[in-house]
């Protein structure tokens, strides 16, 4: 790929630097063999909010090659301060045959993400709504599942239910924002948003999860309780949709 930068000035000022020495970097250690370097998620937004969050990207390689990413492991420290993740490292054989298994992961990517060197390989992908469909179900049910475990975990020490409901709250935008496309919701929406549209099409109130995208304060028991609720009665919900 050319060593070009493109769209460094749409991301938040202070992260165009950071950014643009992690491409370089990347682009030095992989040579030829570096594809593309996309962007994704609150990276890619005027929200983004290095104080709460981490730019996430995507390396795409042509070959996979594990002594490069181990030199990049290298940066880690480093690239952690600047509030850059570590990236996700794909190839286009990869992406090509993962869309059944990871719709999720690749739908999230494509609805909001800023290519910022090499050709976009994204905006392209189309996806199976019977695929988007079971690993919805599959991730609200599995996020019960790591409700019930941690709830074992924590042993009473309630302070780790606001941590929890953290973890939580990634993987269940994620799933909310599929269910929503299996609705006709092509396009990104914050999280908020996405929620609200969550509730008018299942004509139900979920408070608990706006909690948790919103709320700062040290959830307890009863908060602990009430998401679990709203993300059981969900997981019913995305067994008929």
């Amino acid at each position: 790929m050319s060593q070009a930068i493109v769209n460094i000035d749409q991301l938040t000022s202070g992260m165009q630097e950071p950014v643009k020495r992690f491409v370089l970097r990347v682009q030095e250690l992989a040579g030829s063999n570096c594809l593309a370097i996309t962007s994704f998620g609150a990276i890619a937004t005027p929200a983004f909010d290095p104080k709460k969050q981490l730019a996430k990207s995507v390396v795409i390689l042509n070959n996979i090659d594990l002594p490069m990413l181990r030199e990049l492991a290298k940066d880690g420290v480093k690239l952690g301060k600047a509030k850059i993740a570590a990236p996700l490292i794909m190839t286009p054989v990869y992406i090509e045959g993962s869309l059944d298994t990871f719709p999720l992961e690749f739908l999230e990517i494509q609805q909001c993400h800023l290519c910022l060197a090499g050709p976009d390989h994204f905006s392209d992908l189309s996806f199976d709504a019977s695929h988007i469909r079971l690993q919805c179900e599959r991730e609200l049910k599995t996020i019960l599942i790591a409700m019930r475990q941690g709830l074992l975990v924590a042993a009473g020490r309630e302070k780790m239910f606001g941590t929890m409901e953290s973890d939580i709250a990634e993987r269940l935008m994620r799933t909310l924002r599929g269910l929503l496309w299996l609705h006709d919701q092509k396009d990104y929406l914050a999280a908020i948003q996405v929620v609200g549209h969550i509730e008018h099409e299942t004509e139900r109130s979920l408070p608990a999860i706006r909690g948790t995208l919103q709320d700062l304060r040290q959830h307890g028991w009863e908060d602990f309780m009430r998401l679990y609720e709203e993300i059981d009665g969900l997981k019913t919900i995305a067994d008929k949709w």
